[in-house]
């Protein structure tokens, strides 16, 4: 199995109570989560080394974040310390029509993003890891956060790690004129890239690309070629999503590797907790990769895994290589025994 690191925020997940809304409740519940940490905590389930290289405020929340960190598996041993603060954000849960509602706070001045990245450290751990993983959400959050990011995806490269970049574009954290903003440090991040996590959308909007294909199906199978080739990608990965009438989602994946498109089933399921699972997609097709696992294997495995992180509430994925290979399967059970 591999050492996989993931740079990114710490963040706590401030969550109303069921379906309410802010204005309703006068309760909350937190945990911590990141996509970072979502990644790794799912790859250590799955039998890899995971690495977080992040800040953490050197206080009692720190500490509540690191423990929490721990449980999940995570290695912390890139984890600095110092700050005051950690991001957060508050999670009201969509019911039917009503879509689900996240609002950031507190990420400008917390320990992560006021953070001075040691090289030293980037150095050390690009020696160390075998593959790396880097997230679009991060890339938004501000000058000196980006060159860190782009100086250990380098650091990376050099070392001959795979470097992984998951597009994860938030137009709320670019503010006014996002995608023009956003370009260019999603182009220096693909160049620098092996496997990239993106569709059609992402490559319309950021990237500026044209199609002739008017569905979302066309235009991936026309776009993401274009893009792999472009980048010298190893691999492009992503998924479909359709919300239908009585609240469940169906969900198809598709990797794209070696000029070819493979895709997995449609998927169907009820949604308990639909926050976190493109990060269990993403871990289900690293899994894949970084054991040189057949294409149809690995989507059909990372779609699977996306599917079960439906299932169980807060942003990180809980199932084991095991619980994702059953659900494959095709099986549902009332009690397992």
């Amino acid at each position: 199995m591999s050492k996989v690191a993931a740079f990114g925020e710490v963040m706590m997940r401030l969550e109303v109570p069921r379906y309410a809304t802010l204005s309703q409740s006068n309760s909350l519940n937190y945990s911590f989560s990141g996509t970072g940490v979502n990644v790794v905590s799912a790859l250590a389930r799955y039998g890899h080394e995971g690495y977080l290289l992040s800040e953490l405020p050197d206080n009692p929340l720190g500490d509540a974040a690191i423990a929490y960190l721990r449980k999940l598996g995570i290695e912390t041993d890139y984890i600095s310390r110092g700050g005051r603060y950690i991001g957060s954000y508050f999670l009201e849960h969509g019911f039917g029509a009503r879509a689900s509602r996240v609002t950031y706070t507190d990420r400008w001045g917390s320990s992560f993003n006021t953070a001075q990245f040691d090289d030293a450290v980037f150095e050390r751990a690009a020696a160390d890891i075998d593959a790396v993983h880097f997230c679009g959400i991060t890339l938004a959050m501000n000058d000196e956060v980006r060159a860190a990011m782009k100086r250990l995806g380098r650091a990376a490269k050099k070392a001959g790690k795979t470097v992984i970049f998951d597009c994860n574009y938030r137009p709320s954290l670019w503010g006014e004129g996002s995608y023009e903003l956003a370009k260019p440090h999603y182009e220096e991040m693909l160049e620098i890239a092996d496997i990239v996590f993106m569709n059609e959308r992402d490559a319309i909007h950021i990237l500026g690309m044209t199609a002739s294909e008017k569905d979302r199906a066309g235009q991936l199978q026309q776009l993401i070629p274009q893009v792999a080739q472009r980048y010298k990608l190893q691999a492009v990965a992503g998924t479909h999503r359709k919300i239908n009438g009585d609240n469940t989602h169906s969900l198809i994946g598709y990797l794209y590797k070696e000029g070819q498109f493979h895709f997995s089933r449609q998927l169907t399921f009820a949604v308990y907790d639909r926050v976190g699972a493109g990060d269990a997609y993403a871990s289900g097709i690293i899994h894949g990769e970084l054991q040189d696992a057949s294409p149809l294997h690995t989507v059909e495995f990372a779609a699977a895994a996306a599917m079960l992180a439906h299932t169980v509430a807060g942003d990180t994925p809980l199932a084991t290589e095991g619980d994702v290979l059953t659900a494959m399967q095709g099986e549902l059970r009332d009690v397992s025994r």
